[in-house]
């Protein structure tokens, strides 16, 4: 009997761990793929940023690091079709165009103002977040703008009018 229930705890345990995990089809995707990279670019930033002396920047990957794994979570979940109240692609999208910029701007002045090479680093490392972050940005501003459209803009509207119709309206 002690197997069993034993065998039972051990397969309960792994369907946590699994309904945790983001999911095959999500991570594959664009989206999943860029999220994931916003993720490790972050962490990558964070590390490089703590070990430097432009340790005062610390913070913003850290965030952002945060706010991705949340993102990839509630995405790869579909834990964001739960809460219908927030638009998250327009919450998704002021997130990349601020986590962009800051880290445009804190890539910059740890590349320019200290010499030592983890601050070199960060900033590389920075950089090449800023490039991810930009490409989502940009991706979730297509989708949205073609939302506020109505649709997919290559699309042809219906023509309501037959071409042998003998109109005078010309």
């Amino acid at each position: 009997m002690g197997d069993i229930e034993a065998q039972e705890n051990t397969r309960s345990r792994q369907t946590i761990f699994h309904s945790l995990l983001p999911s095959k089809e999500f991570i594959t995707s664009r989206k999943g793929l860029l999220l994931l990279g916003e993720v490790v670019m972050s962490f990558i930033s964070f590390v490089c940023f703590a070990a430097s002396t432009a340790a005062a920047f610390v913070t913003a990957p850290l965030i952002e690091l945060l706010a991705a794994l949340f993102l990839l979570f509630a995405y790869s979940t579909k834990f964001n079709e739960r809460f219908k109240g927030f638009h998250w692609p327009l919450m998704d999208f002021l997130r990349c165009v601020s986590a962009s910029i800051i880290f445009f701007i804190i890539s910059i002045i740890s590349v320019s103002k200290y010499v030592d090479g983890a601050s070199k680093a960060a900033g590389v490392f920075g950089f090449i977040t800023t490039i991810f972050f930009a490409l989502d940005f940009y991706f979730i501003f297509n989708e949205l703008a073609n939302f506020l459209k109505g649709g997919d803009s290559s699309e042809e509207p219906p023509n309501t009018q037959d071409d042998d119709s003998d109109s005078d309206s010309d």
